[in-house]
Parts: structure tokens; C-alpha cells; sequence
């Protein structure tokens, strides 16, 4: 809201004082018209300010499409709080569709409609078909809300069950919105209307805190006085008995059945009777379920729309109510021709219908609110029959395309005329640009990022902000610029997600489950089997119990945890369990280990080579270079910042750049790229970009034209498109040096093609290239700069290992504001796909359709010219003639067809943000990592995309499909599903970069060993390994373990043992102390114990003892061999606890504690004490002699 200063230039104009006065008149009507685009965004933002400068008044905006409402919101969160603009955007199933809704819709639905019913003054922006669709009434929705505050007294079993009934599902751990869980005393629960779940401690049935915590690290962040527990849900059981309901849905079935057997349906009869008597049963149970919805009608005889929710004097604005009522005619009139459709099927009820409102529901609902219509022309809208209409002058300003002294001096007129002048730019770097300009064409402009009162008459103010289009407002003496005027077009700011780096999460123990495979590094691979508590000699101890082959079984104690690892191999390949005390796992990991040694050692020597290269050491940036970078339309991430210095700071070097650059599809490598293109033209040398097939040469010709439009800078694309005389012609100029920058594939490496002067190379995909192409590279990159770029993304470990052996750079941050892909997993069926496809191609998108068996796939299509008669559609697959798939792919490039049914040849490389849609037939073919990529096809703008993953109604399925289903049924990006596809494709990055021999090893060892011995092997060669010596053993007889009472989830118990392994210094006891309190309460005695012997051992660590172990009647601690105690300290020790201690002297030292009669925490306590003092008399009392020393000289 950095400028809803000019919402009080504009609230100072007539024609708003009369809208204004006209809004506080209940059931008054307006028209507003001469109003355009963010025009109008400015006056609903003004009028929303001055409704609520003295009271609490909410504000419906309606607007007649999804797309449209998108638009308004973007301009309103820059005009007001973004806590008062809120979306309730329309649903993107079917009532009776058993799938899942994407977690964001249902946080946006329900969080508008609390704001709505607490009366917080808030702008809800819904589009005309979100106000058909009926939901329940406020009463039966929201009548049961859990507010608990400081002084609520809760019994806690009672709050599990209401919980449950707001349709909040039970885990162990709360991750996402619409989970809770009970430890003991704590109570953790995550409301879709807040941002972070809530954790409520309890001391029997009083509140003992309330606080926020985030769901990544479990930690509590804040403190908070109360909680209010909206429902999970749009569907409520009612609270008292469904019976009358569920009679009534049978009778209904039972109807409809008969009607359908009368009609000759009698399969289809079958199939609803079927269906809704197991829905009826899980209703009787009070099961929730996907696809429920469609029974709303008979728990609730009068639902409600959006518009029941607002109170009587909050106002709505209709915009463009014309084009509102085609819209929701167009939607009525395809909801009643699906649901005759569907009957006929018997897939649904008639009652179905009701759970829409008709276009003039709708607007009798409006009419009862203060309602201002918008439209831009005035228009007759039958129905709309305003009172009053106000006709407000505006212009539409003309576009500059970054022509700067041209608006320089239109802006020196509109000074001299007294305007309100405010330019509103998306970036720091535009707006201090055109202030300089102005400056130097005698303009006077300022720069803040945030109106404070400059925007006085007569001032030319440059400021911060998100707006579609700009305007003039002779009423309001305003002028407001925006991008789209001042250069042409917007640069959108990407909102950067605050989440781990992706597949982080893998490495650690939260995703271990009982069967997964796990490397031990002295035993192998075995399979997990959980955590087990036994009790050896009157201690409990817990273990990790490992199978082996056959029925070996390997307890591994928790402190031995970290020697365990994930296996983390090669999709689809299960790996070999090992023989428990046999010589193979030795011989394998040796012959990895050489193998990797002597891979790095290879990388080395590469990599000093290059050193000794010479080559062009490029220029610094130019003026052009800011003024090109600052062209680009979007916000850069970090990650691409960072990648871009490092390329350009290889490029002023003089030795030849060699740069890797990873990052998934659309991650922005390559705007690296064309920068780097960029500073390579400026110097006056050539860039050649290889690319490995024809259709990525003409998308990234049209890339880089797009790009270096309007720059002097020749482009030409060669591939076996271009017909002979054309390349030629590009030939020629290359050796000329007319041609400054050529797209190819493997063409580009002929011995015909010569170039002037060569100066950087930039190579698309290497691993797709042939060992001849790459040896024919190598020759022809000698002296020249390299950057390669890959979009199979890579592990950070392997980054890391690889640190100083190869130059590369990792962008991981996601893309720009895109909107997520809705992911959905369901049964196959026909409605559902044409539905999918005439919504994609309502929006004049395109679809994908993976049909994965070629030998079928001709059929399919004309299944689907069948279903879909409106869509034109093409076959793609990789048995098709070369330059027919080409031909085809470059058409549907060009949007002549709508839909494309191919094979999993779109896996790689296709980059078409116009399609939108992904439709999978037989999902559980595929491995999630396919899978993965395939979905990472659409939402490559800023649209809604869709994927379905379908698989066969009513097929058996194989025991290992349907692990995967319901792994994919994980798949988003909260599921472990989404994780392990990452993981996996990384591991297949990993074998691009390393090759195909490494791949195998990987695949044999598990990756994170592999990576352990890469790193290893690395830093040997370069002489930074440190031999650390072994870590101190603890053998005392206490019970020192977490019990199943107080972390009763074996994956989070096994995440705690974890932590308490890596634990080095007090405060990471501390530390784990805090968050054990936080997450589970107060520890029991046996925790307590656990980190007081991980606080030995960390001395233990410091000191050089090796172990410290029981004997009879006390505890002795061990040093390692060859380190004494000096004589005062042992002096001082034996003085200090004198009767319980002796220092035994030898090649080793050995002190022992006398400790009979002691229990367990006073013996932990003393041997503490202990090692303290030992490091305070010989670690500290030294140095500070020798500082006192020092000091004293």
C-alpha cells in the first residue's frame, strides 16, 4: 500500500463525494461510468477508505471473470492493507468429484468467508461464478467455532471431538492447514484463516499458553492471547442426528434409479445405487470425503450464496454488470447441459441443481445492498436499474515504450497546468532511472518508494507500486503512470516462497518409514523396522532394529544414529539387502570409494588445466548493459542475481569460463544466458548457443529476438528448418562477422560453420548431446567461454562436495508469482476430460493429454475427437518420423491445435506457457519422477494450471501401482510424494554431471554415502582433510532414552535422537531443551538424563577423554593414549573433590569417580561437574594466565 496517498487525490473530486454519499443510502443504486482498468481499481480502494475511516464496514467487489478478479486484486494490495483485500474465488471441481481441493482455494474460501461473519472491514473480490456457487448458511457453518483465550477452561477430549466435527483430520504431526494433534497436554491445530498453526498447552483443563509455531520447524514463534477455530471444511454434519438426511438421499437414489431402469440405463442405475450407498454409509459414520458437496441440499433446505454473508449496509460493487450477466448465463446454461448429461449417466441426483443460483438470484440478493455498478461505456443491462448514474471524465494515456524524453516533455506541460503527477513503477532501478532522465531534460522528479505527503500539485512524484494501467483524472487534477505506459510493459515482482531449499527435508529422518531401505556404513543396505525400547540389566535403552538378508537383524543404539542413512537410489530399482557380517559391503564401498577418488582427481586436474588457459577477459558492465538487464520483466530471485555475477565475474577474467549452470525448467537460466550473450556482443565478439533439438532452437530464437529487441544486435536461428540458400547465407555472415549471436543444434559443430571471432558458447542440455558432438565442442571451446546450462536440477550435497572442482551455480529459487499447479488424482472419466479441456480452451489455452502407449494411441485420438469435437488435436510420439514431429510440435507451438495427445516425450525441454492443462491417462504407469516433470509442463505463467493424474475406473490394480497411486496421491508439495520425486530426479542430475558410471555407484551405495565419500575424497586431494580422532563412548547405566509416552511417533522420536547426536555445545542443549519443552512438554526424567549425557560427551569431545564408562563402585573416564593431565590441574581436581575422585596416571590418564549410593541424576550431575572444572583448570585457567601475562608486559 506504498501509494494510497492517491486515494486522497482522488476522494477530493465531485463526482466521488456524490458516489460516496450515495453508498450510506441502503439499497441505493449507481452507475458509474468513463472509468477504465486500475481507474477504477483507485476509486473502489478510495471508497473502501472512506467507509471504514470511522467504522467497520466490509465491501463486496464482483467482477465478471477469474481473470479479471486477479487483476483487481493485484491493483488493491498495492492501494490498501493487504489484510483488507481478500479473494473468494470460484471452486475448480464439480460437487460430486472425489477430489481433493487445492489447499490455497479452500484457505481463500473460508478465510473470506470468517472475515465476513466476525464483521473485520475487509474487500472481498469474488468473480460471478464464485456468487452461484451455494454454500452453507453462516449460522449451520460457523455456529460452531472453538474460541479459546486465556481463562477458557477446556476439557480436551471433548476439544478432539469438536475438532473432528469442523472436519479437521488427526496426525501426529501438524504440517498443513486442516490437521491437529494431541500430546498429552498439548493441543497443535492449524486453521485454513491463519498463516501458522497454533500449538494450545494445557494444565489439566486450564490454558496454560497460546502460541504460533511454524510447521517446518515445530518451534513456537509467538505468543498470542487467543485462538479462534474456524471450521476445515464447507460441509458440516449437522450437530444433531442426519438420519432424516440419509433417508432422504436413499430415497432420492432410489428414485432416480428407477426413472434411470424405466429410460433403459439399467448399468448406470447400478452404478448410483452402488456409489451413494457407500457414500450413505460413510455419512452414517460421520466420515468426511471428496465429493460429499453434492449432498448439501439435504442437510440444508435454504443455502445461502457470498452476498447472505455481507450485513445490510455493506455495499457491493458490480463491474461491467453486462458482461457479468452473459458470463453467469454462459455458466447457468453449461451447468444444466452437464447435469442432463451426468443424470443420464447416473453419476448424479437431481438435486444437484440446487446447489446453484441463477443469474437473477443473484442480482435480487445485490439489490438489497447499497450497490454501485462500473461500466466503462453506458450500456442497458437488463435488470440493472440504477437511481442514479454518474458519468466520470477520464482519459486513457498514451504509451511512451521507454521513450523517456518524449514523456519528459509531456510531463513539463502537465507541471506548467498544476497536475497531481505520480509515476508508479514496479522497481527501485526504473524509478531512479526516469528521475536521472527528467534531471537531464531540465525535469524536476523525485524518488521515494513510499507517498508521504510529496504528492502535491505541480510535483512530479516516482514511487513503488503494482498497477495494471494508468490514467488521467481531469476531476481529480491526476495523472498516473504504470509501466505498461512508461516502458511498454510490466515488470512483475516475484513473490519469493519462505520455504526450505527444495528435497532439504530428505536428508534428515522425518520422511523415515517402517520398510524403507536404509545404508548402514559399516553393514549396508537393510531394511528399517522401527525403533525398539529394551531393557538390558536394568537399563532401558532404545534401538533402531535394521533386517538384514535372511532374518540377520542389527540394533543400532541412538548414538550411533548418524553412521544410518535414507537409501536414496535409482526410481524403480530396489536395491540389494546385505549378508550382516559378510566382506561384500566392505568391497563395494571400496570400490566406490576408488572410483570416486579417482573421478575427483580427474576434475582437479581439469580444473588446473583451465587455469593455465589464456583467454579474453571481458570488459566490465556498460551503460547498455544496466539499461538491457532492466528490460527484463521480472523481478530477479537472489539465485539468479547471484549466478549472474558469478558468470559475468568468469567472463572479465582472462582465462576461459567453464560454468555449470543447474536449475529446473522456467528457473530463469536462461535470462543468464542472454545477459551473458549481451556483454559478449558488447565486446565485439560472436555467440554461438548449441541447443540439442530444432524446436528448442526456434523457441530460443524467439526468446532472444523478444529479448534484444530494439538493440542493433543480429540474430539468426540455424537448423535443418531454414531451407539450404538460408543457411548458407547464415554461414557467410558468421564468418563476416555479420551475425552476432546463432541459435543451432548440432548443425552449429559442421566443419563448415567458421566463426570471426567466437567469444562465448553457451550449450543447452550437454547430456543430451553425443560423445562425437561433445569431443568436437571440446575442440572448438579451447580458448572460448563456456557456459552449459542443465535443467534437471542437482542435489545441494553434491553441490557442495563438488565446491572447487567445478565452477557451478544453482538457482533454486521457484519462479515468479506463478500460480500453483492445481494437482488432482482421480479416476478416469470422460465428463471430467472434456470439462477440463473446454475450460482450458475457454481461456484460449492449450492441453496436454500423456497417452503413454504408441501402438494405441491413433484409437485415443479418436476417443477423443469423439468427446471433444470442438478441439483440434494432434498426435506426437517418438516413434513418428523426425521431421513430422517436428512439424507437429512447432504447429501446436504456434497454436493451431488445442490439444496435444503424446507419449512422455514432452518430459523434456518443452517450454509453452500457453499450456495450462496436463491430463495423464494410466497414472500409475508412470514413476513419480516422471510424473513430476510432466507436471512440471503447465503453470508456466500466470495463469491456474491443472494437472490431472487419471487412472482406471474399477481396475485391479498391481500391488506396486497401488504404492505408487497412493504416493501420488501425497503428491503435492507438502506430501513426501513431491519430495521423493525431487530427490529422484536430483540423483538423475547427479548421473548427467558425473556420467553413467558414478550413476551406478550411486544407485549401489544410496546417495548421501556417496556424497559423504565424494566430499571426503575431494578434500584429501586437496589437503583439507582433518583426521578428527574418534568420538568418546558413553556406558553408564542410567536410563538415558526418549520414552513412548511423552514422543509416541517413531519418525519424530527417531528425529530427536537425531538432533541429540549432533549436538557440540551448551547452547545446543539448550536449544533442544527449549524446543522439547516447546513441541512435547516437560521432559520426563529419562529425556532429562538423554541430554545431560549428551552434555558429557560434548566435554568429553573438548577434553580428550575417550570414554567414559561404569566400573564397580564409580565411573572412569578414559584420555585418549598419549595425553596427561598436568600435575597442578590433577592437584587441583583431587583438592576440589576430595574422597570422590582419583587420577589414575599412565599412558593414558584415567580418572576415577567414586559414585555408590548416587541415583541417576546425581550421578549425571557429578560426572559433569567433573569435566567442568577439569576444563575450567586446564582449558581456561591457562589462557587466562597467559592473557594476565600478557596484559602485564
Amino acid at each position: 500500500m506504498a501509494i494510497d496517498a492517491l486515494l486522497g487525490v482522488v476522494s477530493q473530486s465531485a463526482e466521488f463525494a456524490q458516489i460516496r454519499e450515495g453508498l450510506t443510502r441502503a439499497r441505493s443504486e449507481q452507475l458509474v461510468t468513463g472509468l477504465t482498468g486500475s481507474q477504477k481499481s483507485l476509486y473502489i480502494a478510495a471508497l473502501f477508505r472512506s467507509l471504514n475511516l470511522k467504522g467497520s464496514v466490509p465491501m463486496l467487489l464482483v467482477t465478471y471473470s477469474s481473470w479479471e478478479a486477479n487483476r483487481f486484486r493485484t491493483d488493491l494490495l498495492s492501494l490498501l492493507p493487504p489484510e483488507c483485500v481478500q479473494s473468494f474465488p470460484a471452486l475448480e471441481t464439480l460437487p460430486h468429484e472425489a477430489v481433493s481441493r487445492s489447499v490455497e482455494l479452500t484457505r481463500e474460501r473460508l478465510t473470506a468467508l470468517d472475515s465476513l461473519v466476525s464483521g473485520r472491514p475487509v474487500l472481498i473480490i469474488a468473480s460471478v461464478q464464485s456468487l452461484t456457487e451455494r454454500v452453507f448458511p453462516p449460522d449451520l457453518l460457523f455456529g460452531r467455532v472453538v474460541e479459546i483465550n486465556m481463562d477458557s477452561r477446556v476439557d480436551l477430549v471433548h476439544l478432539g471431538n469438536r475438532l473432528a466435527e469442523l472436519g479437521y483430520e488427526r496426525v501426529s504431526r501438524v504440517d498443513a492447514p486442516g490437521q491437529f494433534s494431541v500430546r498429552g497436554g498439548i493441543v497443535d491445530v492449524f486453521p485454513f484463516t491463519l498463516s501458522q498453526p497454533v500449538r494450545v498447552e494445557f494444565f489439566d483443563d486450564e490454558v496454560d499458553s497460546i502460541r504460533l509455531f511454524n510447521p517446518a520447524t515445530q518451534r513456537s514463534t509467538e505468543k498470542i492471547t487467543e485462538v479462534r477455530i474456524t471450521p476445515a471444511r464447507e460441509f458440516l454434519y449437522p450437530e444433531d442426528d442426519c438420519t432424516d438426511a440419509l433417508e432422504s438421499i436413499k430415497a432420492a437414489a432410489g428414485k432416480q434409479a428407477k426413472n434411470l431402469r424405466r429410460l433403459g440405463h439399467a448399468d448406470a442405475a447400478e452404478s448410483l445405487s452402488a456409489r451413494i450407498d457407500a457414500h450413505v454409509e460413510k455419512m452414517s459414520e460421520g466420515v468426511f470425503f471428496d465429493g460429499m458437496d453434492q449432498y448439501k441440499p439435504f442437510f440444508c433446505s435454504s443455502l445461502s450464496t457470498l452476498v447472505d454473508y455481507l450485513t445490510d449496509e455493506a455495499p457491493v460493487v458490480l463491474d461491467e454488470p453486462s458482461r457479468a450477466a452473459e458470463h453467469a448465463r454462459a455458466f447457468e446454461n453449461e451447468a444444466a447441459e452437464r447435469q442432463g448429461l451426468l443424470l443420464e449417466k447416473g453419476r448424479i441426483l437431481p438435486t444437484e441443481a440446487e446447489l446453484y443460483a441463477s443469474w437473477p438470484d443473484i442480482l435480487r440478493a445485490i439489490r438489497r445492498h447499497p450497490s454501485l455498478f462500473m461500466a466503462s461505456l453506458l450500456k442497458r443491462t437488463p435488470g440493472v436499474d440504477p437511481v442514479r448514474v454518474i458519468q466520470v471524465v477520464s482519459r486513457t494515456p498514451d504509451v511512451y515504450n521507454g521513450r523517456l524524453d518524449r514523456l519528459a516533455a509531456e510531463v513539463r506541460e502537465w507541471r506548467r497546468d498544476r497536475r497531481h503527477i505520480c509515476l508508479v513503477l514496479s522497481t527501485a532501478e526504473r524509478g531512479e532511472r526516469v528521475v536521472e532522465v527528467f534531471k537531464d531534460e531540465g525535469v524536476e522528479a523525485v524518488f521515494v518508494p513510499e507517498l508521504n505527503g510529496e504528492l502535491k500539485r505541480g510535483n512530479v512524484v516516482v514511487t513503488l507500486g503494482q498497477l495494471a494501467s494508468g490514467g488521467e483524472l481531469p476531476g481529480s487534477d491526476l495523472i498516473f503512470l504504470t509501466d505498461n505506459e512508461v516502458f511498454g510493459r510490466e515488470k512483475r515482482r516475484r513473490r519469493i516462497r519462505s520455504e526450505e531449499p527444495r528435497g532439504a527435508r530428505l536428508t534428515g529422518f522425518n520422511d523415515l518409514k517402517i520398510g524403507d531401505y536404509v545404508v548402514h556404513e559399516n553393514h549396508g543396505i537393510g531394511r528399517y523396522l522401527g525403533v525398539d525400547t529394551l531393557k538390558i540389566g536394568g537399563v532401558h535403552k532404545d534401538y533402531l532394529v535394521v533386517q538384514y538378508q535372511g532374518e540377520d537383524k542389527l540394533y543400532v543404539p541412538t548414538e550411533q544414529v548418524h553412521l544410518l542413512q535414507k537409501y536414496i537410489g535409482v526410481e524403480g530399482h530396489p536395491p540389494k539387502l546385505y549378508k550382516l557380517g559378510g566382506t561384500e559391503w566392505s568391497r563395494v564401498k571400496k570400490r566406490v570409494k576408488d572410483s570416486v577418488q579417482e573421478m575427483a582427481q580427474g576434475l582437479l586436474r581439469l580444473y588446473a588445466e583451465r587455469e593455465a588457459i589464456p583467454g579474453h577477459a571481458f570488459s566490465p558492465d556498460t551503460v547498455w548493459q544496466q539499461q538491457f538487464e532492466d528490460a527484463f520483466p521480472y523481478q530477479e530471485t537472489p539465485d539468479q542475481l547471484r549466478a549472474i555475477q558469478e558468470v559475468k565475474a568468469d567472463m572479465e577474467r582472462s582465462r576461459p569460463m567453464d560454468r555449470l549452470l543447474c536449475g529446473d525448467v522456467g528457473y530463469g537460466k536462461t535470462e543468464v544466458a542472454i545477459r551473458a550473450a549481451f556483454k559478449a556482443v558488447m565486446d565485439g565478439k560472436q555467440v554461438a548457443v548449441l541447443v540439442p533439438t530444432t524446436i528448442l532452437a526456434q523457441q530460443h530464437g524467439r526468446t532472444f529476438e523478444e529479448r534484444f529487441n530494439g538493440y542493433p544486435i543480429k540474430i539468426r536461428v540455424l537448423s535443418r528448418f531454414q531451407s539450404s540458400a538460408e543457411q548458407t547465407a547464415i554461414i557467410k555472415g558468421l564468418a563476416k562477422g555479420d551475425i552476432d549471436i546463432v541459435i543451432g543444434t548440432h548443425r552449429l559443430l559442421s566443419k563448415d560453420v567458421v566463426f570471426k571471432d567466437l567469444g562465448l558458447v553457451v550449450v543447452d542440455e550437454e547430456q543430451r548431446f553425443g560423445v562425437a558432438q561433445k569431443e568436437r565442442l571440446k575442440e572448438m571451446t579451447k580458448h572460448v567461454d563456456v557456459l552449459t546450462l542443465t535443467a534437471t536440477p542437482i542435489p545441494r550435497t553434491l553441490h557442495m562436495s563438488m565446491v572447487g572442482v567445478r565452477d557451478m551455480s544453482v538457482i533454486e529459487t521457484p519462479p515468479e508469482d506463478r500460480f500453483p499447479i492445481r494437482t488432482y488424482v482421480v479416476e478416469y472419466d470422460e465428463d471430467m476430460v472434456r470439462e477440463a479441456i473446454m475450460r482450458e480452451m475457454a481461456r484460449e489455452g492449450q492441453v496436454y493429454f500423456v497417452y503413454n502407449r504408441v501402438q494405441n494411441i491413433d484409437i485415443m485420438a479418436l476417443r477423443l475427437s469423439a468427446l471433444v469435437p470442438e478441439a483440434r488435436i494432434a498426435v506426437a510420439h517418438g516413434q513418428m518420423d523426425e521431421e513430422e514431429l517436428e512439424r507437429v510440435m512447432l504447429e501446436f507451438l504456434d497454436g493451431q491445435y488445442d490439444v496435444l495427445l503424446c507419449s512422455t516425450i514432452i518430459e523434456t525441454g518443452m517450454d509453452i506457457s500457453n499450456v495450462n492443462t496436463l491430463i495423464v491417462y494410466d497414472a500409475d504407469h508412470l514413476g513419480l519422477a516422471q510424473l513430476y516433470q510432466l507436471r512440471g509442463r503447465v503453470g508456466r505463467s500466470n495463469r491456474v494450471a491443472y494437472a490431472y493424474f487419471t487412472y482406471r475406473r474399477d481396475k485391479v490394480l498391481s500391488e506396486d501401482a497401488e504404492k505408487r497411486l497412493s504416493a501420488i496421491k501425497e503428491f503435492t508439495e507438502l506430501g513426501s510424494g513431491f519430495r521423493i520425486a525431487m530427490r529422484d530426479l536430483e540423483i538423475r542430475g547427479a548421473g548427467n554431471i558425473l556420467g553413467p558410471e558414478q550413476h551406478g555407484f550411486i544407485a549401489t551405495v544410496g546417495f548421501e554415502l556417496y556424497c559423504k565419500l565424494l566430499e571426503e575424497s575431494v578434500k584429501e586431494l586437496r589437503g583439507e582433510l582433518v583426521s578428527a580422532p574418534p568420538e568418546p563412548v558413553i556406558d553408564l547405566t542410567v536410563d538415558a532414552y526418549v520414552p513412548d509416552s511423552y514422543v509416541t511417533d517413531s519418525q519424530q522420536k527417531v528425529e530427536v535422537y537425531k538432533k541429540v547426536v549432533n549436538l557440540r555445545t551448551e547452547e545446543d542443549v539448550q536449544e533442544l531443551e527449549e524446543e522439547l519443552i516447546d513441541r512435547f512438554g516437560d521432559p520426563p526424567q529419562a529425556v532429562r538424563n538423554l541430554l545431560s549425557v549428551a552434555r558429557i560427551k560434548n566435554y568429553a569431545r573438548t577434553l580428550g577423554v575417550s570414554s567414559v564408562g561404569a566400573e564397580r563402585d564409580g565411573v572412569v573416564l578414559k584420555l585418549h593414549t598419549g595425553l596427561t593431565i598436568p600435575r597442578d590441574v590433577a592437584n587441583h581436581l583431587i583438592r576440589r573433590f576430595r574422597g570422590s575422585l582419583m587420577v589414575l596416571p599412565s599412558r593414558a590418564t584415567s580418572v576415577k569417580l567414586r559414585t555408590r549410593g548416587l541415583t541417576d541424576p546425581q550421578l549425571l550431575g557429578f560426572i559433569e561437574k567433573v569435566l567442568h572444572e577439569l576444563y575450567l583448570a586446564w582449558h581456561v585457567a591457562p589462557a587466562a594466565r597467559e592473557a594476565a601475562m600478557v596484559n602485564n608486559r
